[in-house]
Parts: structure tokens; sequence; C-alpha cells
């Protein structure tokens, strides 16, 4: 298997599962109401609504970047206020993390291992650094989301 599969298969599982370590974040999402993704039980802490606009955020930003655009996130671009809180809207952002994912995939198919040294426009690391980065990201939300659910 080549590097670009390694990382396509790792991708899949952290956001659609099977994941090692526990749910992924599509699967720690699945049963979620927007009355808990809007609970903020620990103060001061981010929502897991707020979390998933987050999510997505890094999702897009990683699209855009190896697209060969610079991207730097202002705060709000970094972590979106939620907006509306209701059924319709939590179902339009889940449909919009699920594209960016798909999106992902799309994008990974048409990469070589070779483009994985590549530099990322604006930042001092490859390719291959950035979406290993975007993997983690997922499961250190996903455990955020998957706490945030029992509290």
């Amino acid at each position: 298997m080549d590097e670009v599969k390694r990382i396509e298969d790792q991708l899949k599982r952290a956001y659609a599962g099977p994941a090692w370590h526990g749910p992924s974040v599509r699967e720690v999402l699945a049963s979620m109401t927007p009355e808990i993704a809007m609970r903020r039980p620990i103060a001061n802490a981010h929502t897991i609504w707020e979390i998933t606009l987050h999510i997505l955020a890094w999702q897009r930003a990683v699209l855009t970047r190896t697209k060969g655009t610079p991207v730097e996130l202002t705060t709000e671009e970094d972590w979106p206020p939620a907006g509306a809180s209701d059924t319709a809207a939590w179902n339009q952002l889940l449909e919009q993390l699920e594209e960016s994912h798909r999106q992902l995939l799309a994008m990974l198919s048409g990469l070589t291992d070779l483009e994985l040294d590549e530099i990322v426009p604006g930042e001092p690391y490859t390719i291959y650094f950035m979406l290993h980065g975007l993997i983690q990201h997922n499961l250190f939300h996903a455990g955020q989301i998957a706490a945030l659910k029992k509290a």
C-alpha cells in the first residue's frame, strides 16, 4: 500500500470508523440532537456544535491549502459561532461535514506519494504533515465531543 492510500485509510477511520481508539467523528455525532449539541456543560468550554463547526472549518482549510492557496483562519473562522440551533441547521452542518470529508477523499485520490513531500503554501510543513495533523485534529475533537455528550 502506498502512503497516500494509508493516509486515506486513516482519514476514513478517524471520520467514519472503524477506529481503533473508539468512536470516529461520524459515530460520536450519529445520535446527536441539536439540543445536546448546543449544551454548554462546562463553563467557558466550546459546545459540541461549535466543535463540529471547527472541524468543518479545518477540513475546508486543508482542502484549500492542497489546491495551492494559503489559508490563515481568523478567530471567527477557526471557531465559528453556532448561529441557528434547530434541527434543520444541525442536519445542514452534518451534511456540510460529510461533503467536506467526501472532498478530502476525492483530493487524496488524485494525490501522489511524491506530492506529499511538497510544502504547504504559506506554511513551514509538508502536505504529508498537514494531512496527518488533520487526522489527529479530528480524533482529538471526537474525544472532546464524546466527553461532552456524557457531561
